[in-house]
């Protein structure tokens, strides 16, 4: 890891997260989660304020990162939640089969280097009935911005910690064996459309 990606990318990425307009769609997402609950790529922690404490029994995150899990600690804090962190990738999920209620991936698989590994450890640790709770960016179906996505993705990904402007996040969790219910779409209002296309929803194993 780079003098980049270790000190100048958490904070970027923790304004960056911090906006307002995604914060108004971690509250659309984030509430629904309950039982054992496994956040993957929890990041700097902006989803921890959003969790019902009284529905969620146990909460796992995943963040490589050391410096975004230190700020996800302190999150974790002020919003008198429990974390049991691990600093393991979204590929090497460590949890026993079939343990966990609800996933939660917010503004994630587009920077997952190998999502359908990724889905396949999800799907693993998924009880059956489990939900998988999604709020993510992404191949916009406009082909003007998507055209302006593909020109830019290539220096985004340096800057952006390999975040992904054009991955068609619903049809990737269709392909690693999810069913999608309840798809919402928008571009996020004050945001680039190239960067603020949105999709959000629920998805179960097939």
């Amino acid at each position: 890891m780079g003098l980049y990606d270790r000190y100048l990318l958490p904070p970027l990425l923790n304004a960056a997260m911090g906006a307002k307009p995604i914060a108004y769609q971690r509250r659309k997402v984030v509430p629904q989660a309950s039982g054992d609950v496994l956040e993957i790529g929890m990041g700097a922690g902006h989803n921890l304020p959003f969790y019902d404490k009284s529905t969620v029994t146990r909460l796992s995150g995943l963040e490589p990162h050391p410096k975004l899990r230190e700020r996800a600690a302190r999150r974790a804090a002020e919003a008198g939640i429990a974390v049991d962190f691990t600093d393991l990738k979204a590929e090497e999920i460590d949890l026993p089969d079939a343990s966990v209620d609800t996933v939660v991936v917010t503004y994630t698989f587009c920077s997952i280097p190998d999502v359908p590994r990724a889905l396949t450890g999800i799907a693993r640790v998924m009880k059956p009935g489990a939900t998988m709770l999604f709020c993510e960016h992404g191949l916009a179906p406009d082909a003007k911005v998507a055209r302006w996505q593909a020109r830019i993705e290539p220096v985004w990904k340096r800057i952006a910690g390999g975040c992904h402007l054009c991955r068609p996040i619903p049809d990737m969790l269709k392909a690693g064996g999810f069913r999608v219910e309840g798809l919402e779409t928008m571009y996020l209002p004050g945001t680039p459309k190239s960067l603020g296309y949105n999709y959000w929803g629920r998805a179960v194993r097939a």
